[in-house]
């Protein structure tokens, strides 16, 4: 499955703005991905738009006509302004030009978009593109803070390389931020709304010398989709990341570590203001005993390594929990295993006090490490569900609905 699809956008109604800017054609890609989603997409292009891109692709695409026109009728002769606003869960556009900000900011209503916008009670996501010292400028940034103070969501712009040719910020944020932040809003309400869930993910790195470190497979993914998961039901989430190749996802505190007294310390350090812990990262169990100061050389023969335990996180958890040092409400774990896969994860879940632990068996091709797949079972202390093979993003949200009605009948 496709990282970034989630069931919050299914039957989900997006009204989407394309503006006059270079980056028009990206849209087609958000629109594409929309679409897949299972959302229902209805395009408004504005006059200018259309000299950068046609709407045939997005009528394609989305299965629907493409409004332009400020004073076209439809169908049944409601004022399309009027029909798309009532209609909209969310109105996302992208990109946003400096003229289509200003405009929102002060209330304009000259085409189509802008109409929409004016009549519209539905969240709105704007992302802006746009040349870097046309973003820089006061007014622009007056404008753009003007919206962020009557809600609306602002989604990058990001630094690179823009249509002059010029480095700098201006460019249209990726299609997976513009994603993450439709979910964020379409969310905002959900089972965990107010709940502050912080998630661990990636595997930790516990260096011999300058250039090598002991590690594992994990690839941090299905931390990430339980850290998109959790925003997308309305909690205030913080990620702590060991080190992956995983964009930030958007909407969430992101705390980057390295070493598993690193991962310790971040969480440890935040379970006063924390509500719930889910532990999905790999950490690791030993470290050198000495970190070399310089590369180790190759010499002759063999070499011998010392190693020595990590702090068992959980265990200091649960600890800290019992002695009332801690404002959890509910600790979930996982057991990435290769034997005895619920007799292990079980006794995990006893010893460690958790309120639930997710276990799975790594060594299957198509469930663990490195893959978009897994395939788990969700063990309480009352008993344990088996669940059949998911995408990680899907597993993700199964195990945060498991979590929302666990809370709720606590």
């Amino acid at each position: 499955a496709q990282r970034g699809a989630a069931m919050i956008l299914q039957g989900a109604n997006v009204v989407l703005g394309v503006t006059g800017g270079i980056a028009a054609y990206k849209a087609i890609d958000l629109c594409s991905k929309l679409v897949q989603a299972g959302a229902g997409v209805d395009v408004i292009m504005t006059e200018a738009a259309t000299h950068f891109l046609t709407p045939l692709p997005f009528q394609t695409l989305s299965k629907r006509p493409v409004s332009i026109d400020q004073f076209q009728l439809l169908r049944d002769m409601d004022m399309a302004h009027i029909e798309l606003s009532k209609k909209a869960d969310v109105l996302v556009i992208a990109p946003a030009t400096a003229n289509t900000i200003a405009k929102l900011a002060h209330g304009l209503a000259d085409n189509l978009l802008t109409s929409t916008a004016l009549a519209c009670t539905a969240p709105l996501v704007l992302a802006p593109a746009m040349d870097a010292d046309m973003w820089a400028h006061p007014a622009t940034q007056e404008n753009v803070a003007h919206l962020t103070e009557r809600g609306a969501t602002i989604v990058g712009p990001e630094e690179g390389r823009l249509a002059s040719g010029r480095m700098g910020r201006g460019r249209l944020a990726e299609t997976n931020a513009v994603l993450g932040a439709i979910r964020q809003v379409l969310g905002r309400n959900g089972p965990l709304a107010g709940q502050r869930v912080l998630v661990t993910a990636g595997g930790t790195e516990e260096p011999l010398d300058p250039v090598r470190y002991i590690s594992n497979r994990s690839s941090g993914k299905m931390g990430y989709a339980l850290a998109e998961a959790s925003r997308d039901a309305g909690a205030l989430v913080t990620l702590v990341s060991a080190p992956t190749s995983l964009p930030a996802p958007f909407g969430v505190d992101i705390v980057h570590v390295r070493t598993a007294s690193e991962m310790a310390q971040a969480v440890l350090g935040a379970l006063q203001r924390t509500d719930v812990l889910i532990m999905s990262a790999a950490v690791a169990d030993y470290r050198p005993a000495e970190t070399a100061p310089q590369k180790i050389k190759k010499m002759p023969g063999d070499l011998t390594l010392t190693l020595t335990r990590t702090m068992d996180i959980l265990a200091a958890v649960a600890e800290r929990r019992q002695a009332g040092q801690a404002g959890l409400r509910l600790v979930v774990g996982f057991a990435a295993e290769t034997q005895n896969v619920l007799a292990n994860a079980r006794d995990k879940l006893e010893r460690k006090r958790l309120d639930m632990i997710v276990a799975n068996d790594v060594s299957a091709s198509a469930s663990g490490f490195e893959v978009d797949t897994n395939q788990a079972t969700l063990l309480t202390m009352s008993g344990q569900e088996a669940l059949p093979l998911l995408a990680k993003t899907e597993l993700a949200e199964v195990i945060v609905q498991r979590v929302a009605a666990m809370l709720g009948g606590a």
